[in-house]
């Protein structure tokens, strides 16, 4: 900004002196200056939510581990960014890095790319978080800590996606008291809504129903996406659709974790209900389309 004009001075000389010459020559030079220098650009806004959309923070978590939370993670910020939104995701504890494979994070960035992609800590054991932090003699994840860094990120971003590590209730880490943390505690700490990732065939049905009785018990609305369904569904897996349905907030096609990016990118939307940034409106429809 150009400095305030100064008033006259009392007594001054009626002509100007070479020092009062200089002095506005530097100011007229940093007003030109700061005109034709524009401000930082600030973010777009998104645009308005529409009813019944999930914005904010969304926690993501699994009936069990390998049921596809990384990659349906991936689909909602696919899907979240094609609808103009700025995305974030976070990994709060990361495991099985002895290997030197790809991480989950890793993967969310080749899927989907987000504006933001984040692990806060990782342990080289595959296992939960706490003891993975303990047997490497590692710093646990404080609850607290992983709070504001969720905080701080949805400050910046419209929408951020927490993928949890295995399900809802394996323990991440240490309160400031020692106790051990959950999802569900971050769950309810942070107030957010969260998404279930659910197997498809045999056995789902009753592990997915003892993981939303614990989030309806802690008052955490909570949507099921089922992250591989398959190119050749059976029985089972018909029948456990029409038992989810009324859960139901999205389904992935087998295989999608593979797909190129582009490709993963553009069908994610076709995966989704409305609530996650997708088309997919009609059970019945989706159901003759893939079967």
């Amino acid at each position: 900004m150009s400095p305030a004009p100064v008033g006259p001075i009392p007594d001054a000389p009626a002509g100007p002196g070479p020092s009062a010459v200089g002095e506005q020559l530097s100011e007229e030079i940093s007003a030109e200056l700061a005109a034709q220098s524009p401000e930082p650009a600030a973010r777009p806004a998104a645009r308005p939510a529409e009813s019944g959309e999930w914005r904010g923070i969304v926690l993501v978590t699994g009936t069990d581990t390998d049921v596809g939370k990384t990659v349906v993670t991936s689909a909602v910020a696919a899907a979240a960014q094609a609808a103009g939104l700025r995305v974030a995701v976070i990994k709060p504890g990361q495991t099985g890095t002895a290997g030197g494979g790809p991480t989950d994070i890793d993967l969310v960035n080749r899927l989907a790319g987000p504006h933001t992609a984040r692990t806060l800590a990782s342990y080289p054991e595959p296992l939960a978080p706490l003891a993975a932090a303990r047997v490497a003699d590692q710093p646990p994840l404080e609850l607290y800590e992983v709070v504001d860094a969720i905080r701080a990120e949805a400050e910046k971003h419209d929408l951020v996606l927490v993928e949890g590590a295995g399900g809802l209730l394996v323990p991440m880490g240490v309160r400031p008291s020692g106790d051990p943390w959950t999802l569900a505690d971050l769950a309810t700490t942070l107030g957010v809504s969260t998404i279930v990732v659910a197997r498809a065939g045999l056995g789902t049905l009753n592990h997915t129903a003892l993981t939303l009785e614990a989030l309806a018990r802690r008052g955490v609305p909570a949507g099921v996406v089922l992250g591989a369904w398959p190119a050749e569904p059976e029985l089972v897996h018909w029948a456990n659709l029409s038992e989810l349905a009324p859960h139901l907030v999205g389904a992935l096609p087998d295989g999608a974790g593979a797909m190129d990016p582009g490709v993963f990118r553009r069908s994610a939307p076709g995966w989704l209900t409305p609530a996650l940034y997708g088309v997919l409106d009609d059970w019945r429809v989706w159901a003759d389309e893939v079967s």
